[in-house]
C-alpha cells in the first residue's frame, strides 16, 4: 500500500482504544466473577457466625463466578481477534460495515442472563 493511501491515524488510533475498552471489559468480567465465585464461601461463612445450619451447597455462585471469568476470557480473544480483522481491512482500504447486532449487544444479553441467574441465586439463599 502506498503511504498517500494509508489509513487515517485517528481511525486506526480509535481501533486501538476500543480493543483497550475490551480488555478492560474483559478484565473487569474476571475481576467480577472472582468475588461471584467466592461469595458462596462468604455466604457459608457468615451462616456459620450466626449459628444458622449450613444447608450443603449447590455451588452455583462458583459456576456463575467461573462463568464471567470464561466470558471475560472470551471477549478477550475475540477482541485481538476483532482488531486484527480491522485494521487489516482498513488497510486494505474496505470500508467499516455495522452491524445492530454487534459483539457488544451479544455480551451484553449473556451479562445480562447471568446478572438475573445471580439474582436468583441471591434470593434463593436468603430464604
Amino acid at each position: 500500500m502506498e503511504p498517500d493511501q494509508l489509513p487515517d491515524p485517528r481511525v486506526v488510533l480509535a481501533a486501538e482504544r476500543t480493543l483497550l475498552a475490551w480488555v478492560r471489559t474483559s478484565l473487569a468480567m474476571m475481576g467480577f466473577g472472582f468475588v461471584v465465585a467466592r461469595f458462596g464461601l462468604f455466604l457459608r461463612e457468615l451462616a456459620q457466625v450466626e449459628g444458622a445450619s449450613i444447608r450443603p451447597g449447590s455451588g452455583l455462585s462458583l459456576w456463575i463466578g467461573g462463568s464471567l471469568v470464561v466470558l471475560g476470557v472470551v471477549v478477550n480473544i475475540v477482541a485481538a481477534a476483532s482488531h486484527v480483522q480491522n485494521i487489516r481491512g482498513f488497510l486494505d482500504g474496505k470500508p467499516y460495515r455495522v452491524s445492530a447486532w454487534s459483539f457488544g449487544v451479544l455480551v451484553t444479553l449473556i451479562m445480562a442472563v447471568i446478572g438475573v441467574v445471580l439474582t436468583a441465586y441471591l434470593c434463593f439463599w436468603s430464604r
